[in-house]
């Protein structure tokens, strides 16, 4: 198979399902695993010794995150039906969740926490079977100001990493140290081999670590100090299940909380999707539901354990922009290395060991890329006005909560402190701005009928009704009309079209007015391939599409300015929108 650039730009050496070298897939999950699993250390840790836990239930919390982070990443690269994503997810301790858990430590200890995180688990799990009830809420542009945001919520943290050494060093030790690990990760990326660009940023990585160990600055006392294998020898706490009043008073914290990471999960699988494929494709939003699953499962495992929740990260995006690789085993091996790590207390050592410097150049590069993979995403269906409003003012309200520019008091009292932090703040006032700009819309009209051929003269009595309320003409009127056909005869296959009905099948059709003309949605029981990929690929491979798809999918493109299909596991939504017809369909020359 080709592993050519393709001819988009798009570097990819390696596509999210094809096969990789062992070696290569060892080596990229190891510096995924390596350079992540300190978060899933450090917030567990911050949460029990702030909350008051003790030191033994620490150390337990921390071996549960660390593994369980392990086992729903090797999850989410293999795609088990409707469970995982299918792409190099990597999982790890949610920041979000710091505030609210640290209270539920502080009035109830490691039990209530246990008991809130599964209940948010649960509700993360049902959000994840109907997510296509939300998908007017959780659009790209949602998607896009989130993955925008965490950068903006982890830069303050890099900044005070880049000159965390000890004291006594010598001045100039970590900007050197800083400098050569940028230096050595950004001059492979842009002037290297393909093939050495997948080794970049641990090339730059282990270039910044002997920087630091030549200046005496890495920690080998730490090393020599943790046992080889090791178990804490706390366990689970149990669940407290007299649901008194600290939890009443806690879960709708949890549950916002919760709907927050699903959008992060959302925004994760979107913004993997768009890098992992050499030919850009619409967005799977089967792989979506099944990312947001593996997150509800891997809380509900983070509940049992008594432990801090996890999220999705988004963090292998901009290392397969560097490597060129997406192959989902990297996945799998980054995962499985989370897990041996959670019985090698040295090999944690070894990791937390990496000085401060180090760690903060190296995502310094990731998380800049990343934040360009988030204005892709938010320009991925175009930009309008309404749109630059709800992801300007969100986004730079989710930079004023984060650095408590914005009413600090107020944000760290309300709902657990959860405002405080500014993915959550942007993303929830990103929601309710695209809740108010479609709650005034014009609402639409719909009908329902037979999912067949037979459905077509319900379908043409709706529409010229429809175009009759509106004032429009016979020209428009008729553009609508063919617009449904096309589309109906696009979404039937060949044995829908020629047999009866399918009573298990039906459609629902809603039509709206738009500023620039109308709105069409077809809602169907999915079946067969994405509209919206094959109006992509139709010139490139018309020869296999059967004469009359093709002829429906050619006038389809002639009558809509744009046609989305999303695909969920039980519905499938194409939205289609139809600009009045131009000034030579009216005879005016």
């Amino acid at each position: 198979m080709s592993k050519k650039r393709a001819p988009d730009g798009h570097g990819l050496r390696f596509e999210a399902d094809e096969p990789l070298p062992a070696a290569l897939a060892v080596g990229l999950g190891l510096q995924l695993a390596v350079l992540t699993v300190t978060v899933t250390i450090i917030v567990p840790t911050a949460v029990m010794r702030i909350g008051g836990a003790g030191d033994a239930y620490l150390t337990w919390a921390v071996f549960a995150a660390v593994a369980i982070s392990g086992i729903a990443t090797a999850l989410q690269a293999l795609r088990f039906g409707r469970i995982g994503g299918g792409l190099i997810l990597v999982m790890g301790s949610s920041a979000a969740f710091i505030g609210v858990s640290i209270t539920a430590v502080e009035k109830g200890g490691p039990a209530m926490l246990a008991t809130l995180v599964v209940f948010a688990a649960l509700f993360q799990i049902l959000l994840s079977a109907r997510l296509a009830m939300f998908r007017k809420f959780l659009t790209p542009a949602v998607s896009g100001t989130v993955i925008m945001l965490i950068p903006v919520t982890v830069m303050p943290i890099l900044f005070r990493m880049l000159d965390d050494i000890p004291e006594g060093s010598p001045d100039h030790a970590a900007p050197s140290i800083a400098l050569v690990t940028i230096l050595a990760i950004v001059g492979i990326s842009l002037k290297g081999t393909a093939m050495l660009r997948q080794w970049a940023p641990i090339i730059g990585v282990v270039a910044g670590t002997a920087v630091a160990a030549f200046f005496g600055l890495y920690d080998l006392d730490r090393i020599a100090a943790a046992s080889w294998i090791g178990l804490p020898s706390a366990g689970m706490p149990g669940l407290d299940l007299e649901f008194g009043p600290v939890f009443w008073a806690l879960l709708p914290a949890f549950l916002l909380t919760a709907v927050i990471g699903t959008i992060r999960a959302i925004s994760s699988s979107a913004a993997l999707q768009q890098v992992s494929w050499r030919r850009k494709r619409p967005m799977d939003f089967r792989a979506v539901q099944g990312t947001v699953t593996v997150d509800g499962v891997n809380n509900l495992l983070c509940g049992l354990a008594g432990t801090v929740p996890n999220t999705t990260n988004a963090v292998a995006a901009p290392l397969i922009e560097i490597t060129g690789v997406a192959a989902r085993v990297v996945g799998v091996a980054t995962g499985a290395i989370f897990l041996v790590l959670a019985f090698l207390p040295k090999a944690l050592a070894v990791v937390l060991a990496i000085p401060g410097p180090v760690a903060a150049a190296y995502f310094f590069v990731l998380l800049g890329m990343l934040f360009v993979v988030g204005i892709g995403m938010v320009m991925q269906d175009g930009m309008d006005y309404r749109k630059g409003v709800v992801v300007g003012v969100s986004f730079w309200l989710g930079v004023g909560f984060q650095n408590g520019a914005i009413y600090p008091e107020l944000a760290s009292e309300f709902a657990g402190g959860i405002f405080s932090n500014g993915i959550t703040a942007g993303d929830f006032i990103a929601i309710v701005m695209t809740w108010i700009v479609d709650f005034f819309r014009p609402r639409p009209v719909r009908t329902e009928t037979e999912f067949a051929i037979s459905a077509l003269p319900k379908i043409h009595d709706f529409l010229a009704g429809f175009a009759a309320r509106n004032g429009w003409d016979d020209a428009m009127a008729d553009r609508l009309d063919a617009a449904g056909e096309e589309t109906l005869l696009t979404l039937l296959g060949p044995e829908d079209r020629s047999g009866a009905p399918d009573r298990a099948r039906r459609l629902r059709l809603s039509a709206s007015k738009g500023e620039d003309g109308a709105v069409l949605e077809f809602i169907v029981a999915p079946r067969g391939e994405n509209v919206e990929e094959r109006l992509a690929v139709l010139d490139a491979r018309g020869d296999e599409t059967p004469i009359e798809q093709e002829v429906s999918l050619r006038l389809l493109r002639h009558l809509a300015s744009s046609v989305r299909h999303q695909q969920y596991h039980d519905t499938d939504i194409v939205t289609v929108q139809v600009k009045y017809p131009a000034p030579e369909s009216y005879g005016v020359k």
